[in-house]
């Protein structure tokens, strides 16, 4: 069974990581979603319990996605899941140079093989911290993020968000 792991902050998710996610489950018969703490972020805007909640209520029409919370080493928490590759996301050059470092290093540790899948066009601007910055003054983030996750930003930022629409 091909198992692939996607991990991300998804601090808030977006849709282009939905998007990344629907692929990848096209075609593997496993998808791992990993809510990572990324170390070189100072501050959340939501918890990782927060996050893994948004995810599933995004993801719940997906049948072979997993989603899980771990910290440590990608590739520790890949081997201790089977995962046999690990699938990111690209938008830009600027986002290459830095996975194929990454992608070489874990390679290199553990023998794991990283799959690059580059961004739909629709959503290549998009970044979990933009939306956190334009929703943070009051901009509408409603087309680059699940109803459900626009709700939580308007009641974070705003205090206000109702139901979701």
């Amino acid at each position: 069974m091909a198992t692939a792991l996607c991990p991300g902050s998804f601090d808030p998710v977006t849709l282009g990581h939905i998007d990344i996610i629907e692929r990848s489950a096209r075609h593997f018969e496993r998808v791992i979603v990993a809510v990572i703490r990324n170390p070189q972020k100072t501050q959340s805007l939501f918890t990782l319990e927060e996050r893994q909640e948004m995810l599933a209520e995004a993801l719940a029409h997906l049948g072979n996605v997993e989603i899980a919370f771990f910290k440590g080493l990608l590739v520790e928490f890949a081997r201790d899941n089977g995962a046999d590759a690990i699938v990111k996301g690209l938008r830009a050059v600027s986002d290459f140079d830095y996975e194929l470092q990454m992608a070489q290093m874990n390679q290199r540790l553990t023998g794991i093989d990283t799959f690059f899948l580059s961004t739909s066009p629709l959503y290549s601007f998009l970044s979990s911290s933009l939306v956190r910055e334009v929703a943070r003054f009051g901009g509408d983030v409603s087309g680059m993020v699940p109803g459900h996750v626009n709700q939580r930003l308007l009641a974070r930022f705003t205090g206000g968000g109702g139901e979701d629409s």
